[in-house]
Formats: structure tokens, C-alpha cells, sequence
């Protein structure tokens, strides 16, 4: 019985490579790269033969109606996964998870995915709409020529304050160590973060890898300490919005631009210092399983339409420039999702610190211990 079975598979196979010598018909061909046809919603489809993709991302960045419209265009069955540090996904690829296809980490973390080995370099023949990224985004200077990612949505590390609260002028750092607010400030629960403060409100770059500028920032903070309320990564838009916090270090777009929409006495800013940008992208994953599928979801997320539909649904701004004229203008108004132009300028991306990150571990470890 063993040999009729293995007969009829040789002759199957003997057939299918005749047919794709023959390169088959117009409707389904796909370019030399494999990287499908695009569809007239913008997707791309019928390429490669995939028909899963693994999706590990920020929780809260993909909409479900989003993953709906690419599973329609393409007819690839999505499985989403999130998490909620860079850390926490970093750690979990390093561990050797396997199954997933694309990931979305942040600017810094993309640097630390690529020294890992943890990301395929990126075949841009098979991005057409990869020029439709605003300017700033398509040589970033955490991957430079877009080698292993693609930005999808932006935003900044700033400062959110209530005027019910806050009747002074704000516009610096500096006032999230001001006595007069002691008990009613909250810093980010976030490493990197609490250091880009602790660092400008010295004069300092954010990315600085000088120990004894670390060092500085770390005794900054250290004096902070009895100010704060507490550190705080979650629910600080509805801190400040509901006034039991005054003022609060606060990432920008989310529930922050919701509660900076809907609360007038709340305000989001970049300070003086500068404050950040960070940007979330997409990069395929080494060894990545659907290979051709994850190059349909990185064109896809490309796609005006769909870049537009994302920003103006979560409150994060898009890194996609070719969708400005289709966000709604209460969503481009709102400073907690596009800080005004003049602001940005002193913004800088937060990079990988390299071996420097000792440093603020250990640093870190003392202002939590305080």
C-alpha cells in the first residue's frame, strides 16, 4: 500500500513544479518577490499561501476592526497576542517563545531585538507603500534606512496637569518637584522614563550614558521620592482628570488624549527640556513562520486608509504622514496626540542605552529602595 501512496505524491509534485515553471495564470500570479497583488482596499492578497499570522503587540494598538478588514482583504486568519512593557516582550522572545510572526516593539527595544539576532532584516521590494512613513520615520535614527521595522503610531513623554489644581504657568520638569504639590504628583512606573526627567531637569541629554550624569539623575530623583503620591503607569489620565493628582509625568495619545479631549482643565505638554518621542513599529520576527503573511500585515498597516482609521479610533498618532488628511481634527488638535511642531523639535527618540543600562538599573534600584 506504501508504494501506490508514495507514486501518486511524486507525481504530484512533479506537477506542481511544471505549474509554477509555467508561472500560472494572471489572477493569481504574484511578483517575484512574493509579496502579493494590493487589493483595492489597500491590502494585499492571494500570495505565498499563508493563511495564519501570530501577532505579538502592544496591548491596545492593534483595534480589532483593524485585524477584521486585513482577515476580509486577505482571508488570513489573525492570532493577536499583547503585552505591556518592552521588557516583558524582549524577555519572552529571548526565551525562545516561538509561533509568532510580527512583533511591535518600541524604538529602543528594536535596537536591542536587532543586537539579539530576534528580527528579520526587512526586504523593502516587498513594502511598496513604505514611502507613505512622514519624513522623520523613514531614517530613524534607531534603525537607520528602516532595515528591521516599520513605525506605525507615535507619541511623546510629557507632562499632564489639572488647572483646577495647577494655577501657575507650566512649561518645565521642574514642577514635578515643586513641595507645593506634595502628595498630588505621580511619576511613570517606568524605568527609562522617570530617567528622561531625572536627566533633563539637570540639563542633561535623555540619552546620556555618563555615569556620573546617571549618577546625578539618580540622586534627583532619590530627592523626589517623598513628593510623589507614587509611581503610576496605568490609570494616571484619570488621576489628573479627576483631580487627586495635580500633576503627573504621562505618555502621551491613549487615555490621555481621551481625557485631555473630554476634560478642559486638563492639559498635556511637552517641557522645555524636551521631553521625548517614542514610536511603536512592526518587525517581522527571525525564523518567522508566515513569512509572506507578515510582509501583507507591514504593507497593510502602510495603507493611508487604514493608518487614518487607527488614530483616529485609539488617540494615537500614526507615523503613516500619507493619512493626515483623512484624521478627524479634533483628534489632530488634541496636543496629548500631535504636540505642536515647535515642541517636537527639542524632542529626541529614547535609544538604547547599550551597557550604560547597568547604570540605571542600578540607579533605579536605589531611588525604588528610597
Amino acid at each position: 500500500m506504501k508504494r501506490p501512496r508514495w507514486n501518486s505524491l511524486i507525481v504530484l509534485m512533479v506537477l506542481a513544479l511544471v505549474a509554477a515553471a509555467c508561472g500560472g495564470d494572471d489572477e493569481g500570479q504574484t511578483g517575484a518577490t512574493g509579496g502579493g497583488t494590493t487589493g483595492a482596499g489597500g491590502g494585499t492578497t492571494g500570495a505565498g499561501g499563508d493563511t495564519e499570522l501570530h501577532l505579538l503587540a502592544w496591548s491596545g494598538e492593534v483595534p480589532d476592526s483593524i485585524v477584521a478588514q486585513f482577515e476580509e482583504q486577505t482571508g488570513i486568519s489573525v492570532t493577536l497576542d499583547t503585552f505591556d512593557s518592552n521588557e516583558s516582550m524582549i524577555a519572552k522572545l529571548e526565551a525562545g517563545a516561538t509561533g509568532y510572526d510580527v512583533v511591535e516593539p518600541s524604538q529602543y527595544a528594536v535596537q536591542i531585538l536587532i543586537h539579539k539576532g530576534l528580527l528579520e532584516e526587512l526586504d523593502h521590494s516587498r513594502l511598496p507603500s513604505v514611502g507613505n512613513l512622514g519624513e522623520v520615520f523613514q531614517d530613524p535614527s534607531y534603525d537607520p534606512g528602516n532595515q528591521y521595522s516599520v513605525p506605525y503610531v507615535w507619541g511623546t513623554t510629557g507632562l499632564a496637569y489639572n488647572d483646577e489644581c495647577v494655577t501657575e504657568p507650566v512649561d518645565s520638569w521642574a514642577i514635578l518637584w515643586d513641595p507645593a504639590y506634595e502628595g498630588k504628583i505621580y511619576m511613570l512606573d517606568n524605568m527609562l522614563a522617570a530617567y528622561i526627567a531625572g536627566l533633563q531637569i539637570n540639563g542633561f541629554d535623555a540619552n546620556s550614558t555618563d555615569p556620573a550624569e546617571i549618577e546625578q539623575a539618580t540622586q534627583s530623583l532619590i530627592e523626589q521620592k517623598d513628593l510623589l503620591a507614587g509611581y503610576n503607569s496605568s490609570d494616571y489620565p484619570q488621576l489628573v482628570d479627576s483631580g487627586q493628582a495635580c500633576v503627573v509625568q504621562a505618555w502621551g495619545g491613549g487615555s490621555m488624549a481621551k481625557v485631555v479631549q473630554k476634560n478642559p482643565h486638563v492639559h498635556f505638554i511637552l517641557p522645555k527640556e524636551g521631553g521625548t518621542m517614542w514610536v511603536d513599529g512592526f518587525g517581522i520576527v527571525k525564523g518567522a513562520e508566515n513569512m509572506d503573511a507578515a510582509y501583507q500585515w507591514l504593507e497593510f498597516v502602510l495603507q493611508a486608509e487604514v493608518a487614518a482609521e487607527v488614530t483616529n479610533g485609539s488617540g494615537t498618532a500614526t507615523a503613516v504622514a500619507a493619512a493626515d488628511a483623512l484624521i478627524d481634527p479634533d483628534v489632530r488638535s488634541n496636543t496629548a496626540i500631535y504636540a505642536p511642531d515647535e515642541a517636537l523639535a527639542n524632542a529626541d527618540f529614547i535609544l538604547d542605552p547599550g551597557e550604560a543600562m547597568q547604570y540605571f538599573q542600578e540607579g533605579w534600584t536605589q531611588v525604588k529602595a528610597a
